[in-house]
C-alpha cells in the first residue's frame, strides 16, 4: 500500500461552534420588535393577509476553526461511549472512510467494514473533480491534497479542434471580468483521495478488511445485529446505528428498501475510461497537455472529456449511447475490445487520436451508466437505526461529477448531527436516533441532491445531442438552461 506524504496532525472538534463550523448570529432587537408588530397586527386581523416570516438566525464561520468545525489537538481523539450510539460504516469507499474521519475528530465510536481484503484489492475508479466538497476538505484535517491538480482553463471542440466554448482562470483574467472570484476545480485521482482519508485514521487497520455484509437485524430498543463473511466464517457484531455507503449496488440499501422497489436504471449510454502516461506521446505537442487544461470533444452523438489526473498523465473519459444489452456485452469483452472502440469512435483532432493510441489497455475499462430512482423520506425511514449516504442513498452518472462530492457533504453532514442530536443530550438513547438526528439528516442529504441527479442523469442525455455543440462560454449544462428559457 502506498503512503501519503501528508503530515499527520490530531484533530478535535471546536467546542466553540460544537463541531458545525458555524456560529448563530444574534437576532437584532429592532428586527424582533419589527416581527412581534407585525404579528400582533395580523393576530388581530384574524388570519387575514399573510402572515409576517418568522425570523431566523443568520450563519457565519466559526473564527476559532476556520469553519471546519475541528482544531488540531495533541493527542488523538478518544470514542466518547457515554454519549455517542456506536455506528457501524458499511463501505470503505470515499463516503464511508469520510464518515469515520468526521467521526474520529468528534469522539463519535466507529467500525469501518469492507468488503475488500485490503486497499489495493481492486479498482477504485479514475480521477475526480472536488467542486463543492474541495472547500469542505479542511472539515476532515486535510489542510493540502499533495495529488490534487488545479485546472485553469476548460475548451469545448468540435471534431475538427473548432473551439466552441472556453472558461476558467486564465480567460477569466484575459477579459477581466465579474468571473474573477469564481472557484478552481481540484481534480485528483479517486484512490489518493481515499488514501488522504485513510491516513486521518489512527492505522489503515483500523478497517476491517475483508468483511463482507450478509444482512442486519433490528431488535426493538436494542443494538441492530450486523452478519458478516470474513474468511468463509460468519461473524456477528452490533452497533447502534448502520450507515450503507456501499456505493450504487449497495447491500444495506437492497437489505432496508429491496431491489424490485428501487431497481438500477439504465441511462442508455456506456462509458470508457482510461488513463495516458504524458511520457507515451512523444513528439506530440499541444497546449492541451499542460496538465491544467480540461477539453471536451462532441459531435452530438460522441463524447469525449479528458482532465489532468496527475502532473504526469491525462485521463479520458469517452461516452455514447448504446443499447444496454450491448453496452454489457461490450465491458465484458475486456480492455482491448474498449480500446478498440474508442480509437474507432475518436479519429478527431489532435491530440485525442494519439493519447487513445498511446494509452495502455490495462489502464482502460468500461462500463453502462446507472442510476436509481429517487428515494423518499418514507422510503429511508423504515428502519430506526438505518440510514444511507453517498452513491448508497443517490447514485448518479459520472457526467455532472458529483458523486464523491456529495457523498464527502453527506458524511460531514451526517457526524455534524450525531454531534448535534446525541453529544448533547442523551434523548436519543429514549427517543431513538432516527428522531434525533436522521430525519434532519436525511431530509437536508436528499434536498441537497436531488438536484445533483437530475442534473446527471439529464446530462447523460444533453452530452450526447446537439445540444453539446451550440457555441457558449460556459459548461454545457448552463448552455442547456439558457437555451430552455
Amino acid at each position: 500500500m502506498k503512503t501519503s506524504k501528508q503530515n499527520k496532525l490530531h484533530w478535535t472538534m471546536c467546542l466553540e461552534c460544537q463541531g458545525l463550523g458555524k456560529k448563530k448570529r444574534r437576532i437584532r432587537k429592532q428586527d424582533r420588535l419589527r416581527y412581534q408588530k407585525a404579528l400582533v397586527v395580523f393576530n388581530k386581523s384574524d388570519g387575514q393577509g399573510k402572515p409576517p416570516t418568522p425570523l431566523k438566525h443568520s450563519l457565519y464561520p466559526c473564527e476559532k476553526c476556520n469553519g471546519s468545525g475541528i482544531i488540531p489537538s495533541a493527542t488523538q481523539p478518544i470514542p466518547d461511549t457515554d454519549n455517542y450510539p456506536h455506528i457501524a460504516i458499511i463501505g470503505g469507499g470515499i463516503g464511508g472512510v469520510a464518515l469515520a474521519v468526521a467521526c474520529l475528530h468528534r469522539n463519535i465510536p466507529f467500525t469501518l467494514y469492507e468488503r475488500d481484503h485490503n486497499f489495493d484489492a481492486r479498482s477504485q475508479g479514475y480521477g475526480l473533480t472536488l467542486q463543492q466538497a474541495s472547500k469542505a476538505m479542511s472539515g476532515f484535517g486535510i489542510l493540502e491534497l499533495d495529488a490534487g491538480i488545479i485546472s485553469t482553463r476548460h475548451v469545448v471542440h468540435t471534431t475538427d479542434g473548432t473551439v466552441i466554448g472556453e472558461w476558467g482562470f486564465r480567460k477569466w483574467m484575459q477579459t477581466d471580468s465579474q468571473n474573477k472570484g469564481k472557484k478552481t476545480n481540484v481534480h485528483i485521482p479517486r484512490q489518493s483521495l481515499r488514501l488522504a482519508l485513510l491516513d486521518q485514521l489512527p492505522s489503515h487497520n483500523d478497517v476491517q478488511w475483508g468483511h463482507k455484509l450478509i444482512d442486519f437485524k433490528i431488535n426493538e430498543g436494542e443494538k441492530t445485529e450486523l452478519n458478516f463473511q470474513v474468511d468463509g466464517q460468519i461473524i456477528k457484531t452490533y452497533a447502534d446505528l448502520v450507515v450503507g455507503a456501499d456505493g450504487i449496488r449497495s447491500t444495506v440499501r437492497k437489505l432496508l428498501i429491496g431491489e424490485d422497489h428501487s431497481p438500477l436504471r439504465y441511462l442508455d449510454c456506456i462509458v470508457i475510461l482510461g488513463i495516458c502516461p504524458l511520457k507515451n506521446l512523444k513528439g506530440i505537442e499541444s497546449d492541451l497537455l499542460d496538465s491544467a487544461t480540461v477539453f471536451q470533444t462532441a459531435n452530438g452523438n460522441e463524447r469525449i472529456y479528458m482532465m489532468p489526473f496527475s502532473s504526469d498523465s491525462i485521463m479520458w473519459q469517452l461516452s455514447f449511447p448504446m443499447a444496454e444489452n450491448d453496452a454489457k456485452l461490450l465491458s465484458s469483452q475486456g480492455s482491448k475490445a474498449l480500446k478498440k472502440e474508442a480509437c474507432k469512435r475518436t479519429l478527431w483532432h489532435n491530440p485525442i487520436p494519439q493519447i487513445m493510441e498511446a494509452t495502455n489497455e490495462s489502464q482502460i475499462s468500461g462500463y453502462p451508466v446507472y442510476d436509481r430512482a429517487l428515494l423518499t423520506d418514507e422510503e429511508l425511514s423504515q428502519e430506526r437505526q438505518i440510514t444511507l449516504l453517498g452513491d448508497a442513498a443517490h447514485p448518479m452518472s459520472p457526467f455532472k461529477g458529483q458523486g464523491a462530492n456529495q457523498a464527502l457533504l453527506d458524511a460531514l453532514s451526517l457526524a455534524r448531527g450525531i454531534t448535534k442530536g446525541c453529544k448533547w443530550s442523551s434523548d436519543w438513547k429514549e427517543n431513538g436516533i432516527r428522531e434525533q438526528v436522521l430525519t434532519e439528516f436525511e431530509a437536508e442529504m436528499l434536498a441537497r441532491s436531488t438536484s445533483k441527479v437530475k442534473d446527471s442523469a439529464a446530462a447523460a442525455k444533453f452530452l450526447h445531442s446537439e445540444i453539446v455543440l451550440l457555441k457558449d462560454d460556459a459548461p454545457r449544462g448552463s448552455t442547456l438552461k439558457k437555451n430552455d428559457k
